[in-house]
């Protein structure tokens, strides 16, 4: 069980990614999570008011397979394999998300000062969720997909559009990080 409950080595989990990523190519298919949202949509009838989900969710049910194994699997590591919620961050990292008003960052995956039903219950915890909501939907959307599809996907097709993503995506997390973040807390 400790093979299963450890983080696995780059040099293996690499060529694992790498492995899957060839025969999604060579079948053809594209994976991308984000893009299961249309799937849905589409699933729910959205195609009878805008023209943009009228697709065959058919096409795509591969992929709604995968996204219920990947919340299947995340439920199981979460209560079964991990040995502890608490999180290894660097300690300068700590001290500097203490300063900001996160005291308990590391003690588990999703910090009570964000996470918490109390907190997202505030006016305040209610509209950072509902804002940042709207800007990572919109922003998968607008930017073709997710952080991980152009990071995993699109970087290994070298597909110029995915590295622009990539650095557009890193370039706002700095700003989130050390300019917005702090405003907020």
């Amino acid at each position: 069980m400790e093979f299963i409950t450890q983080p696995w080595a780059w040099y293996v989990a690499g060529p694992i990614i790498a492995f899957v990523m060839f025969l999604l190519y060579y079948f053809g298919e594209r994976f991308g999570v984000s893009s299961n949202l249309e799937t849905f949509c589409s699933i729910g009838g959205a195609g009878r008011f805008i023209d943009y989900f009228k697709i065959d969710w058919k096409q795509n049910s591969w992929n709604l397979v995968f996204v219920a194994g990947s919340i299947v699997g995340g439920f199981v590591a979460a209560n079964w394999l991990s040995p502890s919620d608490a999180v290894d961050l660097n300690p300068q990292t700590v001290q500097d998300l203490a300063a900001i008003g996160i005291q308990n960052a590391g003690a588990t995956y999703l910090p009570d000062e964000i996470f918490s039903i109390e907190t997202m219950l505030t006016f305040k915890g209610f509209l950072v969720l509902l804002i940042a909501g709207i800007m990572v939907g919109f922003g998968a959307r607008w930017a073709g997909g997710c952080t991980s599809g152009h990071a995993i996907v699109g970087l290994s097709n070298l597909e110029l559009p995915s590295l622009i993503s990539v650095v557009g995506f890193f370039i706002g997390g700095l700003v989130m990080t050390w300019f917005i973040l702090p405003l907020i807390f």
